[in-house]
């Protein structure tokens, strides 16, 4: 390959959900990020919230015409040969915004250039173009085989002529990506509240006293379990059994207190499938009143301190959110907001990260 050529693939991300400090609510999204020479493309756009059209909740007929639409067999869906590359976590509208870039053929390349911020139907280059980023050529041989592999019924005859189907989003091993957790506990009431916040973000969540009677059928279809905190170790390790002998090996989770948005921030980070290696936020720990951040890439982190006083009432705060460039970080944290048993959330672009404060 020409040393002008960029590798392309693709791999698992994830754009964590969550129950915000205002009470507001951010969805969970599984997609399929685009990887140019070995690195996330999303990594590039520093403070983007984002996730590319190849989502695992798009409709199959919609998930596949997003692919061929990136594979040149149908229309651009926007002016000018423009194909949406980002776009909205939340209702994927051009008016939110969305990054497009122009994707051509030339010769035996493909070609992405002119990417640009576009929030209307024509993009203004000059005022909203990422002039650092691209273009890219691929060999198109490669370009397509990794998006082929999307789709269904792909034909192998070699002509190019893909068959229409269901599209989804798979693990390495071919089996659907479960985004259903187990929740297994006493206190009914916590664990009510959070399926209905796992439920309200796009996770299913379902409540049991054990696994035993939950059919291996349907233990294949969780990716998580959490225990409470009063589950006794021999009741986790019947559970475990319970999944070793349906043939799969979920997160497990331990649930660190009774506060909900610590709680699905824990669960959020165990679903969490895509690359170690492509992830954004890969450390945090945290220890008299001062954090330890570790970011791949520039991009924008928020830090939430999470404790419960003696009457049990739950208290957050934001402790830190701004821009940190690719590296490690020492940030110090509000004495007050992090006294007694408390707890720290690290949420960025495509990740979390949850610790207990360190004393």
């Amino acid at each position: 390959m020409s040393a002008a050529h960029a590798t392309f693939g693709l791999a698992p991300a994830m754009r964590a959900g969550g129950v915000l400090v205002n009470g507001a609510y951010q969805v969970h999204r599984d997609f399929m990020d685009f990887i140019v020479d070995g690195h996330p493309l999303l990594h590039q756009l520093a403070d983007l919230d984002a996730v590319s059209p190849l989502a695992s909740d798009v409709p199959p007929a919609i998930f596949t015409t997003h692919v061929r639409r990136l594979l040149l067999e149908a229309a651009p869906p926007l002016p000018d040969g423009r194909y949406v590359i980002y776009g909205c976590p939340e209702c994927e509208g051009l008016e939110c915004g969305a990054v497009t870039a122009v994707i051509e053929r030339d010769g035996p390349d493909i070609v992405w250039r002119d990417f640009a911020w576009q929030t209307t139907e024509t993009a203004d280059l000059e005022r909203d173009g990422y002039h650092g980023i691209g273009p890219f050529r691929f060999d198109a041989g490669q370009y397509r085989a990794e998006l082929a592999r999307l789709l269904p019924d792909t034909d192998e005859d070699g002509d190019g002529d893909l068959g229409a189907g269901s599209a989804a989003i798979h693990e390495d091993d071919g089996r659907p990506l479960r985004r259903r957790v187990l929740l297994i506990g006493a206190r009914v009431a916590v664990l009510a509240k959070l399926a209905a916040a796992l439920r309200t973000i796009n996770i299913g969540a379902e409540i049991a006293e054990d696994a035993d009677r939950v059919p291996p059928v349907e233990i294949r279809t969780y990716g998580a379990v959490a225990f409470g905190r009063s589950i006794a170790e021999h009741q986790k390790a019947a559970v475990r059994a319970a999944f070793d002998r349906a043939g799969v090996e979920p997160a497990y989770v331990d649930g660190l207190a009774p506060i909900i948005p610590l709680l699905v921030a824990q669960i959020e980070h165990a679903l969490d499938r895509s690359p170690l290696e492509q992830r954004r936020l890969t450390r945090l720990v945290a220890a008299d009143d001062e954090a330890g951040v570790e970011v791949t890439s520039t991009c924008r982190v928020q830090l939430v301190a999470y404790r419960q006083d003696r009457l049990h009432r739950t208290h957050a705060e934001v402790v830190f959110e701004g821009l940190l460039e690719a590296g490690k970080h020492r940030i110090p944290l509000d004495e007050k907001a992090t006294r007694g048993r408390s707890f720290i959330v690290a949420r960025t672009m495509g990740g979390v990260l949850v610790t207990p404060m360190a004393r």
